[in-house]
Formats: structure tokens, sequence, C-alpha cells
């Protein structure tokens, strides 16, 4: 199987298994998923898996960007300098 393909079904699964998390307020079942596939296919859990995270990394980041630009939006408007961009946890050293 080519790594196109691969990469192609473990995405769209990952895009179902988010759905369906979201569906069902179930923010682990992308573990039971990847053990599943896990019991017949390291390859496919691990491009599995990396899919999931670039997606709720990217969708965790959308939320971000979305906020601070409501923000710095609602801030201008008011006359304020806009607030300046902080990821949550971190010290935005590494930013």
């Amino acid at each position: 199987m080519s790594e196109k393909v691969l990469s192609e079904l473990a995405d769209k699964l990952a895009a179902d298994t988010i759905k369906a998390m979201d569906a069902l307020g179930d923010d682990r079942l992308y573990e039971q998923v990847a053990k599943v596939l896990g019991a017949s296919s390291q390859t496919s859990e691990e491009a599995f898996l990396t899919c999931i995270r670039i997606r709720l990394a990217e969708r965790r980041g959308r939320q971000f960007l979305t906020d601070h630009v409501k923000a710095a939006l609602e801030a201008k408007k008011q006359g304020l300098a806009a607030p300046e961009a902080r990821a949550p946890g971190s010290d935005n050293e590494a930013l």
C-alpha cells in the first residue's frame, strides 16, 4: 500500500473520529480507535495518531487565533491597544 493511500485513510478516519468525539462528548475515543488499529497494523495506528494530533493541534491553534483576533478588534473598537498574543500556559519565549 502506498504512503499516500495510508495517509488518506488515516486522515479520513481521524476526521470521522473527531466528529464522533464531538457528538458523544468523549475526548478520548481516539485512544480506543487507535487500539483497534494497532491490533492489526501498527503502521496504521501510528498514521492515525499523527493525523489526530495534527487535527486537534490545528483546532486549538485556530481557537486561539479566533479568540485573540476577537479581543484585539474589541480593544481597537474601544480605542485601546491590542492585547499581546500569549499562548495559554506559556511564557511566550518560544513563540
